[in-house]
């Protein structure tokens, strides 16, 4: 591959990259506290495309040094990642990956006790801080409070709607879903991946995820309406 090649390329990639940090479209892939990484990535790419292209324009008058080079046109298939990016825009992940991973497993916050809940009435509340509190602190930390959480349907073996967010530690690479069942007034025949948003109250109610037998809390649900989906899908 030219260097003249290898500098395009990299000024696609690193175009693209900066596109992507600068517009929501980052989102779908990594946490929104990465973006500076990103851009940082992407200003570095373009500056080596620049000096590539540069370094190759200077030397293309020593011609015996480019007639080596008989397969430019492989090289150009690294453009298709590229244009994937470009012209792409992949949903983010829901329902069917939240059926096929194991619930993430909510953590006890410690030896110090949960929190107060956030003020406001209802008190709005991630899924992954409700499983949480649901399930080490027996709800006393949501007890006598309407609470409200927004996710994505998916749906349960037993067909049941679930109230679900996939968890990033990084990228969506490693996304993993948190799960909560529903009871009450839930949402049901409501097709998977609607995102929806529903008050409801804790509720003793547990259940195991048979992907990888965790502890799944209950949120019984009051209300709920369909929500468009959030710029930030992940939690």
């Amino acid at each position: 591959m030219s260097r003249l090649t290898q500098g395009v390329l990299l000024l696609l990639f690193g175009g693209a990259l900066l596109r992507a940090s600068f517009t929501d479209l980052y989102l779908r892939y990594v946490k929104e506290g990465l973006q500076p990484f990103l851009i940082a990535t992407g200003v570095l790419l373009v500056a080596a495309a620049v000096m590539t292209i540069w370094y190759s324009f200077r030397s293309s008058r020593h011609s015996a040094s480019e007639e080596h080079d008989h397969a430019p046109g492989v090289g150009w298939l690294l453009i298709l990642p590229v244009l994937g990016l470009l012209l792409v825009a992949p949903p983010a992940l829901g329902s069917y990956a939240a059926s096929q991973a194991g619930s993430v497993v909510a953590a006890p916050v410690g030896d110090s006790s949960y929190p107060p809940l956030p003020e406001g009435d209802p008190a709005e509340l991630s899924i992954l801080d409700y499983a949480s509190r649901a399930l080490f602190d027996s709800g006393k930390s949501l007890s006598g409070r309407d609470l409200r959480m927004t996710g994505f349907i998916t749906t349960a073996p037993d067909g049941k709607p679930m109230l679900a967010r996939i968890v990033l530690s990084c990228c969506a690479a490693d996304g993993r879903p948190i799960k909560l069942g529903l009871s009450g007034s839930a949402p049901i025949d409501v097709p998977a991946d609607t995102w929806v948003e529903v008050v409801g109250v804790y509720t003793a109610q547990t259940t195991k995820d048979p992907v990888n037998n965790v502890d799944v809390a209950f949120l019984e649900v009051k209300t709920w309406k369909e929500v468009p989906q959030p710029k930030q899908p992940y939690a």
